[in-house]
């Protein structure tokens, strides 16, 4: 009994000890949080004494903390001596010596450290890893090349490698690093693509990895993935035409079905390198009728062409050929679910570009029937035919069809898509209460742009009716308004000039202003847009248009006037006067490109 009671009367003890020290080691966690390191270390100082291999790294942090640094080599060294397999104490003491200003012993420390290490890939890998969290990682890599060579292999540690290359922004090596395991790894092409794009950061690094590159495929002519890499590379330097050669001489040797050309095509397109993707269709399509891609080359390629000819200045003739290649084309393969998209692309040249109404109509209805179209291109072609029932003077058949689409795609972008075309269609008819309730619910739509122009419009009804409730002159320009998006730019002008003249106290000034940039963007007159852009900047400074007008002199000037300097002037001008606008996102993204700002995360 005796006995029971002297080894209670030890555990009470023992706990009182344990509680007593937790007490202690909060206190002194509080004090060096707080900065007050002198009473924290004569805390930390105690409880080493009782136990040092429990308190050590408290202990020596504190005293580094407070520049004690003989005393911080003394408690590292015995305690190195108590573990000396524990290289972590080592790597500890030549931090020590660092932050002293030591770095040649405590290089030397280190360099012993790797020297002694057995040809055990654990081993190696921890040791690493305790220099990497000890903020070295210099000496991680030297550990995980010394690795390479103790375990004859050049392929280990890759991973490892890269990470730590990445982190220390070293560019070549990482770029070798990914050489070296593409041909074994080609999966990891996207992340090296991904990788490098956000660590390159001009023409010199990817300069570089054309070099690279260039050396590895003279060596192994054989694999592909770097032939893609190398396409790649062309793309990031916008030298598209180099890209497209790397591809198809790619497809040639390999006798690829043209797959990979044909993806790079959209890519070519994505950047407005026209000539360079009709290139690569017209490839494709002289492979051959037999081949799986031919006919949709023959599509792609005649949809380029119209994107070249009406992104640029073109003549009445480059329609009228435009025109011919579709009819070639959708006569050749027939109407069916292969063409529909090339019918809907003709139907949109022929109603705003050659202003054949009847034929469009034609050409969409068809489009409709087609059996086996996908139903999201047959909602489109609805709409797009409902747009040409409305030009064609037959009102209530375009709201029929903009309905049906609103009902077969509840709360989708094409469904809103509907609701805002019959939201216009009730505008441009001069029903100006009920489009307004369409579009202030469409105001909460999930496309941006939709909701954008929902808010202008509705915006637009409501300060004009405010005004004139009969809304006669909000009537005229709801009618210029038509004609702008049937691109009859010259009865649009007209009517908008007859505005002012009829209704002298209308309060349209900045409407009449911006329909006029719209259809001066609409004729590729950039110099005229911008014009009328800055008078709205100058006179209506805070009316319905002024953000939008900033917005598009910004972009006119960064994509059409090529003056870089303006562009980056008028997207400041958004994020510092118009902090509302829902440009404001986009303006500061190219603000910061244009400045020169690194992108985020780097």
């Amino acid at each position: 009994m005796k006995r029971i009671l002297v080894l209670v009367f030890f555990a009470i003890l023992s706990c009182t000890k344990l509680f007593a020290q937790s007490d202690e080691l909060e206190l002194a966690k509080q004090y060096y949080a707080n900065g007050e390191h002198e009473k924290a270390l004569t805390i930390y100082q105690k409880l080493y004494k009782q136990d040092n291999d429990a308190y050590y790294n408290s202990y020596v942090t504190t005293l580094r903390a407070l520049k004690k640094f003989d005393e911080a080599e003394a408690a590292t060294k015995k305690i190195i001596r108590k573990h000396p397999n524990a290289t972590e104490y080592t790597i500890t003491l030549g931090s020590i010596y660092i932050q002293r200003g030591d770095t040649e012993k405590a290089n030397a420390l280190y360099d012993g450290l790797i020297k002694s290490l057995p040809a055990d890939q654990n081993v190696i890998a921890s040791l690493a890893a305790k220099f990497y969290q000890g903020t070295n990682a210099d000496f991680a890599i030297k550990t995980f090349q010394q690795g390479r060579k103790l375990l004859h292999n050049d392929d280990l540690f890759t991973y490892e490698l890269i990470t730590l290359y990445r982190f220390k922004r070293n560019k070549p090596e990482l770029t070798e690093e990914y050489l070296n395991i593409l041909p074994k790894n080609p999966l990891f092409l996207s992340q090296a693509e991904n990788t490098f794009s956000t660590l390159f950061e001009g023409e010199a690094d990817y300069d570089m990895l054309r070099i690279a590159l260039l050396k590895r495929i003279q060596k192994d002519p054989q694999q592909t993935v770097f032939v893609n890499l190398l396409t790649w590379q062309f793309l990031q330097q916008k030298d598209f035409g180099q890209a497209l050669n790397q591809a198809l001489a790619l497809s040639r040797r390999t006798n690829s079905d043209g797959s990979d050309v044909f993806d790079l095509c959209r890519t070519l397109i994505a950047n407005e390198a026209y000539d360079e993707a009709i290139r690569g269709y017209e490839y494709l399509i002289g492979m051959g009728k037999d081949k799986p891609l031919y006919a949709d080359a023959r599509i792609e390629l005649i949809n380029t062409k119209n994107l070249k000819v009406t992104a640029g200045k073109y003549v009445q003739g480059d329609l009228v050929d435009l025109e011919k290649d579709y009819i070639n084309l959708i006569t050749e393969f027939g109407r069916n679910n292969i063409t529909a998209f090339a019918m809907q692309k003709l139907a949109n040249l022929q109603v705003f570009k050659l202003h054949k109404l009847n034929e469009a109509q034609k050409v969409l209805e068809d489009a409709i029937n087609i059996t086996e179209i996908r139903p999201n291109l047959r909602a489109a072609c609805k709409l797009d035919l409902g747009d040409i029932y409305l030009l064609n003077n037959q009102p209530w058949e375009a709201t029929l069809l903009y309905s049906q689409v609103e009902k077969e795609y509840p709360n989708t972008a094409i469904g809103q898509d509907a609701k805002f075309r019959n939201a216009k269609f009730a505008y441009y008819t001069g029903d100006f209460t009920w489009a307004k309730g369409q579009l202030d619910v469409l105001k909460a739509a999930t496309s941006q742009l939709i909701a954008n122009d929902a808010l202008n419009l509705s915006l637009l009804i409501a300060d004009n009716i405010a005004v004139d409730t009969s809304g006669k002159a909000l009537q005229m320009y709801a009618h210029a308004d038509l004609q702008i998006f049937a691109e009859q730019q010259d009865k649009a002008i007209k009517i908008l000039d007859s505005i002012n003249i009829k209704y002298p106290n209308n309060a349209l000034s900045d409407d009449i202003l911006m329909a006029k940039a719209r259809i001066a963007l609409q004729q590729k007159n950039y110099a005229d847009a911008a014009a009328d852009l800055k008078k709205i900047i100058a006179e209506h400074p805070t009316d319905l248009w002024a953000d939008d007008a900033v917005f598009m002199l910004g972009d006119i000037y960064e994509n059409q006037l090529t003056d870089k300097e303006q562009a980056k002037n008028y997207y400041q001008k958004i994020i510092t006067d118009y902090g509302g606008s829902l440009f404001i996102n986009e303006a500061r993204k190219r603000f910061r490109k244009l400045r020169g700002d690194k992108p985020d995360g780097l």
